[in-house]
């Protein structure tokens, strides 16, 4: 029976070939719409993400400030100052903590040959590489034996070794840092950086080589990750702090505790809110297709009504011919749905890429928007279509079905 109304179907819009075409290519416009909208909220969230991919999953930095509460603690506007001691007692008092450095920074100039520009330089330990996931494109980042013997070696970023030694290798050279000469054991890979944590633009020196430049007494920051629950360790090294340097725990301006996981969350509820946006605004256009089915539809049930009536007459009941044209409207989904999809691949692939973080900062294609149509929108695409296919052809079916066959039959 089933066989017999799916027939029945196919020859309705063998019957229409036109009409059936043109609602199909509504129903293609409209979905090819929605996957490239999903697919460009993906794409946009991705470019994001590669952005911040240097904060790592677990990241927290600490950076120093001033009291801005008195109650219970210092005096407002006091400064308050990290120091390497700070280190042991955050170790000591936060089991979670895995892995630790300081950071030193220092703008200096930084020489080879003829060739010299000014730089951020960054004293830190060995385990900072994989705190902040640097990634080493030659050589290696400096080892756990740099941190306490005073060894001058350097690791430079991508723009300092284009800068310095354009096309040359720069391993095993020797570098000036205002005036004192380090070993250049590393070079990093380029990374999607930019503002004053740019990692291609900073050379990176152990902690304890860094004294030679500058007074390292007092940090410009802590970086560190860490197991568990990312809300209980900042609010540990918040509360670790505050006793140590006797201010408010509650005071957030005394020392700035940046939480990478709290900021990525809170970005990529952003994001999320916007793909819902964007796919809200193409089923508004496939529902504009799909508003066209209902009337084509509609109008097929008028046509054809003294045929619903001559099938009534013959023991065809109301399911049978609710499915029949059901059907008919599900097959036009379907194949505008198949021809929609497959038009937004073409897009996808005619446009490649779109600007995003290459206006800003050089050589950062990997922070472009790329149409990424991954499963997971044509699987939203798939749903939303279904929907406004079952939608748009249930209302005639519905209308075919009640008709009376007696005055079906007498219908002109």
């Amino acid at each position: 029976m089933f066989t017999d109304l799916g027939k029945q179907a196919h020859q309705a819009l063998r019957y229409n070939k036109r009409r059936s075409l043109l609602t199909m290519l509504g129903m293609a416009w409209g979905i090819a719409t929605v996957v490239l909208l999903l697919a460009y909220g993906t794409g946009f969230q991705n470019a994001l993400m590669v952005a911040f991919k240097t904060f790592g999953g677990n990241l927290v930095a600490i950076f120093p400030g001033r009291t801005s509460l008195q109650a219970g603690g210092s005096k407002a506007g006091t400064q308050i100052r990290l120091t390497r001691e700070d280190l042991d007692f955050l170790h000591a008092e936060v089991p979670m903590i895995k892995r630790m450095s300081p950071e030193v920074n220092k703008q200096s100039l930084v020489a080879y040959g003829t060739r010299s520009s000014n730089y951020n330089i960054r004293g830190t330990y060995s385990c900072y590489r994989q705190i902040r996931h640097v990634e080493i494109g030659e050589g290696s980042f400096f080892g756990d034996q740099e941190d306490f013997t005073h060894s001058r070696v350097a690791v430079l970023g991508a723009e300092v070794k284009k800068k310095l030694f354009s096309g040359q290798n720069a391993l095993g050279e020797t570098v000036r840092i205002d005036g004192i000469s380090y070993q250049v054991i590393g070079v990093i890979k380029h990374m999607l950086s930019n503002g004053d944590d740019n990692m291609n633009a900073m050379v990176y020196l152990p902690y304890s080589a860094m004294s030679d430049i500058k007074n390292t007494y007092y940090l410009d920051a802590i970086a560190l990750d860490y197991e568990g629950a990312h809300s209980k360790v900042a609010k540990a090294v918040r509360d670790s702090l505050a006793f140590h340097h006797s201010f408010n725990p509650k005071d957030e301006r005394a020392v700035f505790v940046f939480d990478a996981v709290k900021d990525l969350a809170d970005l990529d509820a952003i994001t999320i809110g916007i793909k819902i946006l964007l796919g809200f605004i193409g089923m508004l256009t496939l529902g504009i297709g799909g508003v066209g089915l209902m009337n084509i539809m509609l109008v097929s049930v008028t046509q054809r009504t003294r045929e619903i009536g001559v099938e009534k007459a013959l023991g065809a009941r109301r399911w049978q011919i609710l499915f029949q044209f059901l059907a008919e409207a599900l097959v036009i989904t379907f194949i505008g749905g198949l021809a929609g999809v497959v038009l937004a691949y073409i897009v996808s692939w005619s446009v490649g890429s779109l600007t995003l973080w290459s206006a800003f900062i050089e050589n950062a294609d990997e922070g472009d928007i790329h149409l990424a149509i991954n499963v997971g929108t044509l699987l939203t695409s798939t749903a939303i279509l279904s929907f406004v296919g079952i939608v748009s052809g249930m209302l005639p079916a519905i209308k075919a079905a009640r008709l009376d066959p007696i005055e079906a039959l007498r219908y002109e």
